[in-house]
């Protein structure tokens, strides 16, 4: 994990809007294309890595990435260009859904941004992905253009190895890119959002239904608490659900 950066303080008259931006990238197993994602993101001006956090059981890494918006859109690109040749989902296991090399983009809006900067970005950045990559992109969240793509949980549904035959569905054509499957980076999903604060509860057991049934009493999809998301899953490195 990379220590915490202090972010630059705003130049005085200078108001564009500093943003957020969190992709989850489908690789948190290999310590060299972790060190070459680094210095991928290291090399694009205005572009501030704030936090690099690899989960091995998950297979899956959260970077943090803060500045404006054409910096975090040209940040994004280089991460999709280091995942090409990083990451291959045909051969990526991990215990945590996923559909995209890059799974999700959220853009959050910080230091004198609003939700609809968040929004502009996050649509600006879909549509730079798709064309450069071919790559078929969902917006999602406060992004979406359609009720049923507003939660991600919804659009990953079925994961990577399912997708195939849900985006051949109309109503699951992409809103960016063409409506195929890319055979290595999948698809992925870009939208904003507001914080979240992701916890990892351990449990004191090993049996995964009683994560699950845990997940299932909190989450606000299955009656929980409003605003709460929540998975089950088995850590092996662990020992634990």
């Amino acid at each position: 994990m990379l220590p915490e950066r202090q972010r630059p303080a705003p130049r005085p008259g200078v108001t564009t809007p500093l943003l957020e931006c969190v992709p989850n990238v489908s690789e948190g197993r290999s310590p060299a294309a972790l060190r070459a994602l680094e210095r991928t993101l290291a090399a694009v001006p205005g572009l501030h890595l704030l936090d690099l956090a690899p989960d091995p059981d998950h297979h899956r890494s959260v970077v943090t990435l803060a500045g404006r918006a054409p910096a975090l859109r040209d940040g994004v690109l280089a991460l999709f260009g280091w995942a090409a040749e990083h990451v291959d989902l045909r051969r990526h296991r991990g215990v945590h859904p996923r559909v995209g090399a890059v799974d999700v983009v959220p853009f959050v809006p910080l230091a004198g941004a609003t939700m609809a900067d968040a929004v502009a970005a996050a649509v600006d950045t879909a549509a730079a992905v798709a064309e450069r990559f071919a790559l078929p992109v969902y917006l999602y969240e406060e992004a979406a253009r359609s009720p049923q793509r507003r939660l991600l949980s919804d659009i990953r549904r079925g994961q990577f190895e399912g997708f195939a035959a849900k985006i051949a569905q109309p109503e699951w054509a992409p809103d960016f890119g063409p409506a195929r499957v890319h055979e290595s980076l999948g698809v992925t999903v870009v939208g904003a959002r507001f914080f979240l604060l992701a916890v990892n509860a351990r449990l004191a057991t090993s049996d995964v239904t009683v994560a699950r049934a845990i997940a299932h009493a909190v989450r606000e999809a299955t009656g929980g608490l409003p605003g709460v998301r929540a998975l089950g899953l088995y850590l092996d490195s662990r020992g634990c659900a």
